[in-house]
């Protein structure tokens, strides 16, 4: 069930409809920091398996993400089966302007080692208190692909059927993005880049690298094709979220 708002993202709209989805779905919030565009919000739904968290909308142009995490809301997809943690838009000021930077100009996905930025220092210091989540999960988008592609940072051990089973939930949507090169990184197969848990450029941690710092044993980036239908990139962001989590527990 794709929300109307996606027709042209609303940022504020998209604040109130998570709100209220979430708090059905059995989440509380935690206020991180209040800023000029609105608050930065984190959500927790205690549950009986793995941590699992779930992190969108740090580019405040890449609307799928939000989007994705609100229709796995709607989609009852959060249950007693994982302790979830949700981060569903990490740059109001970006979300509002659609600009991939905050209303300063930084990329808040580079900001993880010098934690300049309001929006990281409240999100790090949330994550400093956290239980270690068991699995990462982030949703981004690329306006330079064609098809769907991931990044895996993976501290214990390399799971090929798991990479596959997340194409194939995508594949409705999306094929891997082709060629032996996926943003200047090579490739384990088509689609699927498996990282070192170490920065591209040491002083520009992303939010995954700040997790595996922290020891998060897995994690998972999702990039869907910012040129395609915002609907297809949702519906494949919650496919791949799923088919991630699929035995986990």
């Amino acid at each position: 069930m794709v929300p109307a708002m996606t027709v042209a993202f609303d940022f504020p709209q998209f604040q109130a409809t998570f709100r209220q989805a979430a708090e059905a779905a059995g989440f509380t919030a935690t206020l991180l920091a209040e800023l000029d565009a609105g608050p930065l919000i984190a959500w927790e739904r205690p549950g009986n398996g793995p941590r699992v968290y779930l992190s969108a909308g740090i580019h405040g142009d890449e609307p799928a993400g939000p989007l994705a995490v609100l229709e796995l809301l709607h989609q009852e997809f959060f249950t007693d089966e994982f302790h979830c943690y949700l981060c569903p838009a990490l740059n109001p000021s970006g979300l509002a302007a659609v600009t991939r930077e905050n209303a300063c100009g930084a990329d808040l996905n580079r900001d993880y080692w010098l934690r300049s930025t309001q929006e990281v220092i409240a999100h790090a210091a949330w994550l400093d208190r956290l239980p270690r989540p068991d699995c990462f999960i982030s949703l981004h988008e690329d306006w330079e692909t064609a098809g769907f592609y991931f990044y895996e940072i993976n501290l214990t051990h390399e799971d090929p059927a798991r990479a596959q089973r997340i194409l194939r939930a995508v594949s409705p949507w999306f094929q891997p993005e082709p060629g032996p090169e996926i943003d200047g990184h090579e490739i384990r197969e088509p689609g699927w880049i498996y990282h070192a848990a170490e920065p591209d450029l040491p002083e520009g941690w992303p939010e995954a690298i700040y997790l595996a710092k922290m020891g998060c044993p897995i994690s998972f980036t999702f990039e869907t094709p910012s040129r395609a239908p915002l609907k297809n990139r949702i519906a494949a962001h919650a496919a791949a979220v799923r088919a991630a989590c699929e035995g986990l527990a």
